[in-house]
């Protein structure tokens, strides 16, 4: 398959996948059933009973029209006919067709039902893993492919769950009209096998070649949901409208579009071509096998019971077997996709709680240690810290400060074991970082970032995320959003604490960027926790409440370890040391005053902030 030229660069090469690979595939489906049963054993072994008494009607329902048609015949030729026993066969195929309509019905319940629940337990199940993957798996583009072809299988595999379902139950009425053949003429059963296997190895292929070209286009997939969300989203609309951005993004995406589409109209094209050709020689044999039947009916060799059971029994072996071999081709290549969906499963984080991990210390005593740390993002040689060593204390106040890009951010995420160093070490009270309970590091660290998240919750959920277990506790929540100055932004909604913030739902409210960021502020207050992190948490603040928020936050932290990061040296300055980063390199550490003196990076950046206010 050719690789197509696409804005910024050239799709992933598809998979090509031989048959062997493609039946390997087939392997996951046992994985897939257990999970099915595990969404619900009563659903799933009524499913299967009801199945197993519909496979067997077909042959039950064929059989009792022969015996119908030879009876007519009989009385046909006889001089006192008696309608009894036709009656009766009439009635038990008349009870026949009534059970195969409500064993349908049941099945279709069962189905739907099932469908759900299986397609919000994977749904739940991704939910669980993404959250215990570590950071770097979210920093990483290859990653988010396989998320994507995850994410998808989450409503695609109910279609697999009944495809697979089905497969078992014609494949069982299969079996049973088989032997019905054999009994009568086992050539009528190679004659299909023969007209049907090249269909089969067909379709097969065509399956094989639609996964290459769907494993292939995923970045160019998820960009075209990127470029839908950009062109209509609230986030977006302002800079739409003022940059007139519309129709580079139409243009970008219709472009995209039309490659996409031109590489599955190839695709789709040949695979009906051929699929055309193919299920000719099916028609074929049947027609083939229906020419001998009526020969051997003319001859005396069968009755015309005979004649319209084996006809009957050959047309629905026919379908099918179609439907068998189709419908393989479909399970194998949604087996592919699953094969997808447990490859995300089978990912696992390199940054967990060692065997016996130590508790995190409450209260801090000695404070945290950092030992020459190091650190370089994956596929990446370039490092963004180097040789850090510092020491922050049990009761401590500690600003970060240095230009974008100088590492300041990344320096937070290995104090919080988002990552961990490429080289060094960071101790806690004398004990390696890595040596403690990673869930209560994480527990008992509070951190804000810039880029914090803007949930459309209500209010009162908004600040209880920064401790979840705490969502009943309205009296923490009331005292956080007092803290941080939310209160005053939550009185003024019409529903109060109650009110949904955001404009995704109904009768949601938006609130301005300095609003989200006291709702922010107020959950690290909510966290009450032994370290607390704020990344530049006051740049969308004016500067009366910045004032009252730092000291307020002084207060907070008292007795507690504190990093701070900001751009603004009036806040800077209130902390008891302040760190000097430049490029990854630690340059300056010391007090405020002391630094000035020394009349180094600090004092300069201080010096040209200053005097923006002259």
């Amino acid at each position: 398959m050719a690789v197509s030229k696409k804005q910024g660069g050239v799709h992933s090469e598809p998979q090509q996948l031989s048959l062997s690979e493609r039946l390997q595939a087939l392997r996951n489906l046992p994985s897939f059933f257990h999970l099915i049963w595990e969404c619900s054993p009563v659903l799933s072994a009524m499913n299967a009973g009801l199945r197993s008494l519909r496979a067997l009607l077909p042959l039950g329902m064929l059989y009792l029209g022969k015996l119908i048609i030879d009876e007519v015949v009989f009385l046909t030729s006889a001089s006192e006919p008696d309608f009894e026993r036709v009656g009766i066969l009439v009635l038990i195929e008349l009870g026949l067709a009534a059970s195969t309509d409500l064993i349908g019905r049941g099945i279709a319940v069962a189905d739907s039902l099932l469908g759900d629940l299986v397609s919000h337990d994977i749904s739940l199940r991704l939910m669980d893993h993404a959250t215990k993957l570590d950071i770097a798996h979210f920093e990483d583009a290859e990653f988010y492919d396989k998320l994507e072809r995850a994410r998808r299988q989450a409503s695609n595999r109910i279609l697999l769950m009944s495809q697979s379902l089905n497969q078992i139950q014609d494949l069982m009425t299969v079996v049973t009209l088989s032997l019905a053949l054999i009994a009568f003429n086992p050539w009528l059963l190679m004659l299909l096998a023969v007209a049907l296997i090249p269909a089969f190895l067909g379709e097969t292929h065509f399956t094989g070649q639609s996964y290459s070209l769907m494993y292939g286009w995923t970045e160019e997939r998820r960009e075209l949901d990127y470029l839908r969300y950009a062109g209509a989203s609230d986030e977006t609309a302002k800079e739409v409208k003022i940059f007139g951005l519309a129709d580079f993004l139409k243009d970008r995406y219709r472009k995209l579009a039309w490659d996409y589409y031109s590489a599955n109209r190839s695709l789709t094209l040949r695979r009906a071509a051929w699929g055309g050709g193919l299920s000719l020689l099916g028609s074929i044999g049947y027609y083939t096998a229906f020419a001998v039947i009526i020969f051997q009916t003319v001859h005396g060799q069968l009755s015309l019971g005979d004649l319209t059971f084996l006809s009957g029994s050959f047309l629905r072996m026919r379908t099918l077997m179609e439907s068998v071999l189709n419908r393989f081709s479909s399970i194998a290549e949604s087996a592919l996709h699953l094969r997808d969906l447990f490859d995300f499963f089978s990912l696992q984080p390199d940054i967990r709680s060692k065997s016996g991990a130590l508790p995190f210390p409450k209260p801090v005593r000695e404070g945290f240690v950092f030992e020459n740390v190091s650190f370089h993002y994956p596929n990446s040689d370039q490092s963004v810290l180097r040789n850090v060593s510092f020491r922050l204390g049990p009761q401590e106040k500690l600003a970060l400060v240095g230009e974008n890009g100088a590492g300041k951010t990344t320096l937070v995420k290995l104090l919080t074991r988002l990552h961990d160093p490429s080289k060094g070490r960071i101790l806690l009270d004398g004990r390696d970082l890595r040596d403690y309970d990673l869930k209560e590091l994480r527990h008992a660290v509070g951190v804000i970032f810039q880029d914090f998240v803007r949930y459309h919750l209500t209010a009162s959920e908004n600040i209880a995320v920064g401790r979840i277990e705490a969502m009943d506790d309205h009296e923490r929540i009331a005292e956080s959003a007092r803290r941080s100055l939310a209160d005053r932004v939550i009185e003024r909604l019409p529903e109060g604490y109650e009110q949904r913030i955001g404009r995704w739902f109904r009768k949601g409210t938006n609130l301005s960027g300095g609003e989200w960021q006291k709702i922010a502020l107020a959950r690290a207050y909510m966290r009450d926790a032994e370290l607390l992190i704020l990344d530049e948490p006051t740049a969308a603040l004016d500067a009366r409440a910045e004032h009252q928020i730092f000291n307020r936050f002084v207060e907070l932290t008292e007795g507690k370890c504190a990093v701070l990061i900001s751009h603004r040296f009036s806040t800077v300055r209130m902390a008891d040391r302040i760190l000097v980063l430049h490029e990854g390199t630690l340059l300056e550490d010391g007090p405020h005053e002391e630094l000035l003196k020394q009349g180094g990076q600090y004092a300069e950046l201080f010096s040209l902030q200053a005097s923006g206010y002259l």
